[in-house]
């Protein structure tokens, strides 16, 4: 009897593991897949079943039950806060249970003691804080040969009046120039960083230099036009210009479109033996170079005082009531006179408050319009629409009805005039 006994446990633990039955889970057997149900249950021999798990199983169930409960009964978490956190704030308020909230019959304001202690400051009206001042820097103005621009540099503690000339070191080497203003005291706004120092204050072997410079430039004319001429280039020359160290050689041309220049930079260099840099330039900047007279008997504008060239238009001429021909509007360079860009800001702002051409207006004599307005003699001349007869009225006689359209068209040979 006791075999037969130990062969049937043997037998339930064979059948166990060919069902696949494993403590935990389920494990899949290939050779008994046939015999498993949607659940991978097997419809044979029911395992054996240890009781003192289920046991355990049905009081950690009951446990967590309870305690989903006892968690329920407390406050509602507030939004956000992780679930995980419930238990222990509920466990700290069991401990440490709220104070009572007290109603409006019950509130007693704090004592001042306590009050003085949490604000224990005096507050004090914020006084406006003034801006910073702009520093300034001391300076020194220089302007280079056949120019009009002025650059900045640092004294470097030395003291320089106008007219003296002096060594500074630029992008494009060293170089003499001349002080157009002495040592002075600007903002920075006005100063381009970095500052670069003064080299030193020129000497009597710098000034012989510098006219030796200028001797060996000139004679450096006739080689450019016989190398630009063995080259077959079709280049002319305005300006040659040697650094004062005699490091670089420079020459500035004119020429329709772009050239390929790389075959004669090689023959240059060949015959002068320094660093070779050729530069084309605009018909704007060869008259800058050049200098002369305008068409109104000065000097150009551009040759005296305007620093840098800016875009002048057509419309520019329109608003200042010139006549429109290339003969009066352009200067000696052929492009439109320098003049017309640095006067129209004045015409513009007068403008926007005195009436233009082509503007309806209302006279005391009946209804007409502008042909001539000039805010400097501050008359207005008005075709009636009456008789067409040209009146002269003030600003204060006329009244604004409407304005005429009239087509803006320009010919070919003004906009040859414009900058491209």
């Amino acid at each position: 009897m006791e075999n037969n006994g130990n062969n049937n446990v043997n037998n339930n633990e064979n059948r166990e593991k060919s069902n696949g039955k494993r403590e935990g889970g389920h494990f899949h057997n290939r050779r008994n897949n046939h015999r498993r149900g949607r659940h991978g249950r097997s419809f044979g021999n029911k395992p054996k079943v240890n009781n003192e798990s289920v046991n355990e199983a049905t009081e950690a169930k009951s446990a967590e039950v309870a305690q989903t409960e006892e968690i329920a009964s407390a406050p509602q978490r507030e939004k956000n806060e992780h679930p995980r956190h419930d238990r222990k704030r509920f466990e700290d308020k069991k401990k440490n249970p709220p104070r009572e909230e007290k109603t409006e019959n019950s509130f007693t304001p704090e004592p001042e003691a306590e009050r003085k202690y949490m604000f224990d400051y005096d507050e004090e009206p914020i006084a406006p804080t003034e801006p910073e001042e702009e520093k300034n820097i001391e300076v020194v103005g220089i302007k280079f040969r056949n120019g009009s621009k002025i650059y900045y540099f640092a004294p470097n503690g030395i003291t320089f009046e106008k007219g003296e000339h002096a060594i500074v070191e630029t992008v494009r080497g060293v170089e003499y120039g001349e002080i157009a203003l002495g040592n002075k005291k600007v903002g920075q706004s006005e100063v381009v960083f970095p500052l670069k120092p003064v080299v030193r204050k020129a000497t009597k072997e710098d000034d012989l230099r510098n006219i030796e410079n200028r001797k060996l430039e000139e004679s450096a004319k006739p080689i450019w036009h016989e190398k630009v001429a063995k080259n077959g280039l079709d280049m002319q020359l305005v300006d040659v210009e040697y650094t004062h160290d005699n490091a670089k050689l420079c020459f500035y041309f004119t020429a329709d479109g772009r050239v390929d220049f790389r075959e004669l930079v090689k023959d240059l260099a060949g015959v002068f033996r320094t660093r070779i840099e050729l530069r084309q330039i605009g018909v704007r900047d060869e008259a800058k170079l050049f200098g002369g007279l305008g068409s109104c008997g000065r000097p150009f504008c551009c040759n005296t005082f305007l620093p840098d060239f800016t875009q002048v238009s057509i419309k520019m001429a329109k608003d200042q009531n010139l006549s429109l021909s290339s003969s009066k509007i352009s200067g000696a360079c052929g492009r439109l006179m320098c003049c017309l860009r640095f006067e129209h800001d004045t015409y513009e702002r007068e403008y926007a408050t005195f009436p233009k051409v082509d503007t309806i207006v209302e006279t005391p004599k009946g209804r007409g319009v502008i042909v001539e307005s000039s805010f400097l003699t501050g008359k207005i001349k008005v075709k009636m629409n009456s008789d067409q007869t040209l009146k002269v009225f003030g600003k204060s006689e006329l009244k604004a009805v409407g304005m005429i359209k009239v087509k803006d068209d320009v010919s070919d040979d003004l906009k040859q005039l414009e900058d491209k």
